[in-house]
């Protein structure tokens, strides 16, 4: 199949690949098989829950939208990781893609040694190395964005992520790439992976809540699906839950707060 061009996108891709491209040639292959059994990101976020609103709190420096979000030299995610599980947050998603989002894969590492929450490893993942990575490095889930790969890629990179133990965060923006989500999914158990549908029009940058409500009725149930992006107020939790979606990732409004974490206890307290 043909993936529309997004000319950021796609700069972003090109720019991944070649970085891969280098890290497979000067660095050892990951070994996936020292680090502890992953701590279940599905689970977490589906079942057993204390709150009514599951949230996947991430921890992102900078995006190409936004800008610096946080840019101080005090970053230290492994806190910002802390104060999150302190405030009820149900996973952490952190971005480890450093040119366009200022993130490492060395914070996966220190905040796994500091939570006891699953951690989510967002980055823009094209090649199975980096899902050897993505274990190695103590990662629980990986992201899957449906926008930069195509049919066989994704289905690809998903078997490896089950071959490991690591859970699946597929995202997609538009309808077409849902359906090809769905397609993907359908090869997985189906306590292995979520669908995450993203607010943001890549082409504008602009969010919209009803984006996620709307793709999301042409599922067979919300009940796996994750919301993603421009979630700031308790007013927005309320309109999503009243919709049926009860997973969401929140990122940049409470990493924009002095306390992220106390950001994050005052949405949950309001819903």
């Amino acid at each position: 199949m043909t993936i529309v061009s997004v000319p950021l996108l796609d700069e972003i891709v090109a720019h991944k690949r070649a970085e891969v491209a280098h890290r497979r040639a000067h660095v050892p292959s990951p070994a996936s098989d020292s680090q502890d059994r992953p701590r279940g990101l599905v689970r977490a976020l589906t079942s057993g829950r204390a709150h009514p609103i599951a949230v996947i709190a991430e921890i992102k420096r900078k995006s190409p939208s936004a800008g610096w979000i946080r840019p101080g030299d005090d970053f230290d995610p492994a806190s910002i990781a802390c104060a999150y599980a302190d405030a009820g947050a149900s996973a952490i998603s952190c971005l480890t893609d450093e040119k366009y989002f200022g993130g490492s894969a060395s914070y996966i590492q220190r905040i796994r040694a500091q939570v006891s929450l699953p951690v989510l490893r967002k980055d823009f993942l094209i090649d199975p190395w980096q899902i050897d990575e993505s274990r190695a490095i103590g990662a629980d889930g990986v992201l899957l964005i449906a926008e930069c790969l195509d049919d066989d890629a994704l289905n690809t990179l998903a078997g490896r992520a089950i071959d490991l133990d690591l859970d699946i965060l597929f995202e997609a923006h538009d309808r077409e790439n849902l359906a090809r989500i769905v397609a993907a999914s359908a090869k997985i158990p189906d306590d292995r992976y979520l669908i995450g549908i993203n607010n943001r029009d890549l082409r504008t940058m602009t969010t919209d809540l009803r984006h996620a409500i709307d793709l999301s009725g042409l599922l067979a149930s919300r009940e796996r699906v994750v919301a993603e992006s421009g979630i700031r107020t308790a007013h927005d939790l309320r309109l999503l839950q009243e919709a049926g979606l009860t997973i969401v990732l929140v990122g940049e409004h409470l990493m924009r707060q002095p306390d992220p974490g106390r950001a994050l206890a005052g949405l949950l307290r309001a819903v």
